[in-house]
């Protein structure tokens, strides 16, 4: 089931086209990859989903229907860009910002308690933020994008100013709050990390979205055909045996067994390849090169700058 969309967006300012005709659709409960470069359009998006700025046309919609100011509730957003009163005790200001999303005095309290005694800052109510490291800050804003229980959570950048452990801790939270229920929408430049959390994906470049889909679908759509192969046995035998349909692009030769990268070159099926090296070596692996989200975004962005004649 689809949880939210967007239909046919588009924002100008000025001269500049900031999206045109973007249109993305998210299922429920997933966790969907916003990418793109600097730039492209992404965070403009956001600002839209969030009603922050108004599209110029197209619409939004949140479980089936046109999203409105009422559905501010429903949403939990970390900019960037934090927003955190550096001058205030954390304590009085996650309280106040819970109760600007709709929550009682006792449910926000309730929540808080929750998620400050999760997170082992609980000594920290009383503190002010200008005390807190970047990191530290970012659990707090951390907890306040998530204590309402918001249904679509959209995350801009939520790793930065974390060390690894505690990058850990958040992508666990994020995985944790999509299994009970959450619909996640996240932006991000780090490809490994949507590797780890993205069930699907869209790019944005140049104002256009380029490329979506589930991401195994999205990169088994850029496979270039090669496979990997550890061997013991000649190269020369190899090498023959793979006559005019496979390309040989490197080979590494060991005390102990030998491997080779071939690409395939003529639509011939892999069991084809394998056919042909048994009857020439002892084959000890063989893998298909799965090209990672990195070599996706890269070769998306390259094509289409070149098929639309862009720098």
């Amino acid at each position: 089931m689809d949880f939210f969309e967007t239909h046919g967006i588009h924002k100008v300012f000025g001269t500049t086209h900031a999206l045109t005709d973007v249109s993305i659709t998210v299922p429920e409960q997933s966790i969907f990859g916003l990418l793109g470069p600097n730039g492209a359009g992404k965070t403009t998006l956001i600002r839209i989903i969030n009603q922050i700025t108004a599209p110029d046309k197209g619409d939004v919609y949140l479980a089936g229907k046109k999203i409105t100011r009422d559905d501010i509730s429903n949403i939990g957003y970390l900019p960037e860009e934090r927003g955190l009163y550096t001058k205030m005790k954390i304590g009085e200001q996650v309280l106040y910002l819970a109760k600007l999303k709709g929550m009682t005095h006792q449910g926000a309290m309730n929540n808080l308690k929750y998620w400050f005694k999760k997170f082992d800052i609980v000594s920290w109510w009383d503190k002010k933020v200008e005390e807190l490291s970047k990191g530290m800050q970012q659990k707090v804003q951390f907890i306040t994008t998530v204590v309402h229980k918001p249904k679509l959570l959209i995350f801009d950048e939520p790793f930065s100013g974390f060390d690894p452990i505690n990058a850990n801790l958040i992508k666990q939270e994020i995985l944790e709050l999509r299994d009970k229920g959450a619909t996640i929408i996240f932006s991000t430049h780090n490809m490994g990390t949507v590797e780890d959390l993205c069930d699907h994906i869209a790019l944005i470049n140049k104002s256009r979205k380029i490329l979506d889909g589930p991401i195994n679908e999205v990169k088994e759509d850029f496979k270039s055909n090669i496979f990997e192969v550890s061997y013991r046995g000649e190269f020369e035998k190899v090498e023959k045996s793979l006559g005019n349909s496979f390309q040989v692009l490197a080979h590494q030769e060991t005390e102990y067994e030998n491997s080779i990268r071939i690409q395939e070159t003529d639509g011939r099926e892999k069991n084809s390849l394998i056919t042909a090296l048994l009857g020439a070596a002892e084959i000890r692996s063989f893998k298909e090169v799965i090209p990672s989200m990195n070599d996706v975004f890269i070769k998306a962005v390259e094509k289409y700058n070149a098929e639309n004649k862009m720098p």
